[in-house]
C-alpha cells in the first residue's frame, strides 16, 4: 500500500472515530435535554397536587409524579426500619422483595449506592437510596473513549509509520541494487567487446585496431569498475572529509560526461562556469562527483530526444556556502512529481529506478551537511541547486553516513 492510500486510512479513522465522538455527545445532550423536560413535568405536577381542590386531584398529581420519577432511569430503593427494602425502582437486576434472599440482595445494591450518594431521610427512619441517572453514567465512558481512540490512532500511525519505513527501505535497496548493476554492467559489457576484439586476428580487427588503443580501453574500463565500486563501498560507511576543490569536482565531472554526451545525448552542450578563486569546502571527492554527476544525468534525460543545452555553474555569494548549480533548458518537471522527486524510486523513466536524485540528497545533505533543492522548473527549463558549506565553516572529523 502506497504512502497516499496509508493517509487515506488515517484520514478515514479519524474522521470515524471523530464522528462516534461527536454522535456519542450529541445523545447526551438529547439526553439531558430530556432530562430537563422530566423536570419541568415533574413541577407541573407538584403544582397541580398543591393547587387541587380535593384530594382525588392531588392523589393524582402524586402517582404522575411518581410515574415520572421511575420514567427517569434513576435507581431508587426506600428502606423502613431495620433496613427493610420497602420500595424498589429501576434497579439493574430482577427482584421480589418479598422474598428474603431478595431483600438482601436490594439491601447490598442500596449500601453500594449509599457509598455514591448519601441517602436522603433520616437514620433509623426512612431512607432513600438513588444512584447515578443513565446520562451520567454514559458521561463517564467519555474520558476513556477519548483515550482509546487518541490511543487506537496512534497505534495505528506507528503502523503506519514503521510499514512505510520498512517500504522504503526496501525500495531504497532494490534501487540501490539496481543502479549497481546498472553502472557495472556498461564497463563489464565494454570489457567483453575488446576481448573478442583481441581474440580476432589482427588483420581482422575493426578499424585495425591495434593492441596498444584495446589496452588503453580496457584500462579506462578498468578505472570505471573501481569507480563505481569505490562509489558504492563509500555511500555505506562512515565517510572521512577533507579540504577539497570545488572546481576540481566539476572539471572531473565536465571530463567525464563530455566524453559520453554525444552517445548519451546527441544534439545537447555542456557549459561549465566557474568563478575564480572558490574557497575550498570540507567534502569527498569521490561522492561529490557521482552526485553531481546524477544531477547532470537528469538533465541529460529531460533533453533526450530534443536537444538543449546544459549549464553548470559554481560561485561563492554567500559566507559560508560554495552554490553549485546545474540548468538544463528541457520541458521542466511535472508538478505532481515535484515534492516526491528526491524520494528513493521516483522515477519519469520507464527503464529507470530512481536512485539518482534520493542518492544525491544523501550524499549531499547527511554526508556533507549541504542542501539540495529543486530551485525552479518551468517550460524553459529546470535548475537544481546544491549548497556546500565551507571548509573553516564545519568541525573537524569525520560525518557518519
Amino acid at each position: 500500500m502506497n504512502r497516499t492510500r496509508w493517509t487515506a486510512v488515517l484520514v478515514v479513522l479519524f474522521v470515524a472515530l471523530l464522528g462516534w465522538y461527536l454522535l456519542y455527545t450529541e445523545q447526551i445532550v438529547s439526553a439531558f435535554r430530556a432530562d430537563t423536560a422530566t423536570m419541568t413535568r415533574m413541577f407541573a405536577e407538584v403544582q397541580a397536587g398543591l393547587a387541587a381542590q380535593d384530594a382525588r386531584t392531588a392523589d393524582e398529581a402524586l402517582v404522575n409524579l411518581q410515574r415520572i420519577i421511575v420514567e427517569s432511569g434513576v435507581p431508587l430503593v426506600l428502606s423502613g426500619p431495620g433496613d427493610s427494602v420497602q420500595a424498589a425502582v429501576n434497579l439493574p437486576f430482577e427482584a421480589d422483595l418479598s422474598r428474603a434472599e431478595d431483600q438482601a440482595r436490594v439491601q447490598a445494591f442500596a449500601r453500594r449506592l449509599a457509598q455514591r450518594n448519601p441517602p436522603v431521610g433520616e437514620p433509623g427512619g426512612a431512607l432513600l437510596y438513588y444512584g447515578d441517572p443513565p446520562e451520567l453514567r454514559r458521561l463517564r465512558w467519555i474520558p476513556w473513549l477519548q483515550v482509546s481512540g487518541l490511543l487506537i490512532t496512534f497505534l495505528t500511525g506507528i503502523l503506519v509509520i514503521r510499514f512505510q519505513r520498512r517500504a522504503d527501505e526496501d525500495r531504497a535497496w532494490t534501487a540501490m541494487a539496481r543502479e549497481l548493476a546498472h553502472q557495472l554492467g556498461t564497463p563489464i559489457s565494454s570489457l567483453k567487446g575488446w576481448l573478442e576484439v583481441l581474440r580476432l586476428p589482427p588483420g581482422e580487427r575493426p578499424g585495425g585496431v591495434e593492441e596498444g588503443e584495446v589496452a588503453r580501453e580496457i584500462g579506462e574500463d578498468v578505472d570505471r569498475l573501481e569507480r563505481v565500486s569505490r562509489r558504492f563501498e563509500l555511500i555505506g560507511r562512515e565517510t572521512e572529509l577533507a579540504s577539497l576543490e570545488v572546481g576540481h569536482v566539476v572539471r572531473s565531472v565536465e571530463g567525464y560526461l563530455r566524453t559520453r554526451i554525444p552517445r548519451l545525448g546527441p544534439g545537447i552542450h555542456l557549459q561549465v562556469e566557474l568563478e575564480r578563486d572558490l574557497p575550498p569546502i570540507r567534502g569527498n571527492d569521490v561522492l561529490l562527483a557521482w552526485a553531481l554527476e546524477n544531477v547532470v544525468k537528469n538533465a541529460l534525460d529531460a533533453l533526450a530526444g530534443r536537444g538543449g543545452g546544459i549549464t553548470l555553474r559554481a560561485f561563492h555569494q554567500e559566507p559560508d556556502w560554495v552554490t553549485l548549480q546545474v540548468q538544463d533548458t528541457g520541458p521542466g518537471v511535472a508538478p505532481e512529481i515535484r515534492e516526491k522527486l528526491f524520494e528513493p524510486g521516483m522515477t519519469t523513466k520507464s527503464g529507470g529506478w530512481g536512485v539518482g536524485l534520493s542518492l544525491t540528497r544523501r550524499i549531499v545533505e547527511r554526508i556533507h551537511g549541504g542542501q539540495i533543492e529543486l530551485l525552479s522548473s518551468d517550460e524553459s527549463g529546470t535548475v537544481f541547486q546544491v549548497r556546500l558549506p565551507l571548509a573553516e565553516a564545519r568541525n573537524e572529523g569525520s560525518n557518519s553516513d
